[in-house]
């Protein structure tokens, strides 16, 4: 294991972060909590083929929370 690879952020979220996401969150955030990479997650949002529901916000996406819980089982 290289050292630059103990600084990066590791992919996914914990339960108990999910749970405090608020009611939308940005692209970023939808593919970390999907374990997704940076150009994969804008490129499936761009395409309309993102797993869960992308609102478009002038040039901004923004995942549903709601939306992001259900696909991974998390909802209330």
């Amino acid at each position: 294991m290289r050292n630059n690879e103990t600084a990066e952020q590791p992919k996914g979220m914990a339960r108990e972060e999910l749970l405090a996401l608020p009611v939308s969150v940005d692209l970023e955030t939808g593919n970390r909590a999907l374990g997704l990479g940076r150009s994969k997650g804008y490129e499936l949002a761009k395409r309309g083929q993102y797993p869960c529901k992308v609102l478009r916000l002038g040039k901004a996406y923004r995942v549903v929370t709601a939306d992001l819980l259900n696909l991974l089982g998390l909802a209330a």
